[in-house]
């Protein structure tokens, strides 16, 4: 990947995550996704350290294929899940993209999500803030996303946390 452009790239992908997720334009999310990610949100053991085995630790989410990532978006659409009759209306804001262990046709990448949140159910709102790791593929000329980590530093959250809060 050339410098300017190779970057330009990967932050194009990240925010495009993001207003994919915004807009829950769920099919074009689902598509930045390869199909064997691993998409995981430790637990926190304690005030300064995350659990680090998603199959031997508790996680808040933990899905290892991007058909677990479509069973979570089947269970949106149809509205069977009283956790998501509502959705929230969410703004992710993306910043301090770090692009880091290139090598030919994979990427990490390490970034700051700050999802700002608004539930109209329960007329309020707040945010989650997290640092992400993700770990991207060349498939073809586009980037997709193998593996995806996601540490949620304010995880004492008044509401349950799913993806699209993230």
């Amino acid at each position: 990947m050339t410098a300017g452009d190779g970057r330009a790239e990967v932050v194009a992908l990240l925010h495009r995550e993001a207003l994919f997720l915004d807009e829950q334009r769920w099919d074009e999310w689902l598509a930045l996704y390869t199909e064997d990610v691993e998409y995981w949100v430790p637990a926190w053991k304690g005030e300064h350290e995350a659990t680090a085995d998603p199959r031997r630790e508790i996680s808040l989410i933990y899905l290892n294929s991007r058909a677990r990532l479509e069973e979570r978006i089947g269970r949106i659409r149809s509205g069977r899940s009283a956790a998501n009759l509502v959705l929230p209306r969410t703004a992710h804001a993306i910043s301090n993209v770090l692009i880091e262990n290139e090598t030919a046709g994979t990427v990490n990448v390490r970034c700051v999500c700050i999802t700002h949140i608004y539930d109209p159910k329960r007329r309020s709102e707040f945010r989650t803030v997290a640092r992400n790791a993700l770990g991207l593929v060349r498939v073809g000329e586009e980037w997709r996303i193998r593996s995806k980590k996601v540490l949620v530093l304010n995880d004492n959250l008044r509401t349950m946390l799913d993806f699209y809060m993230l």
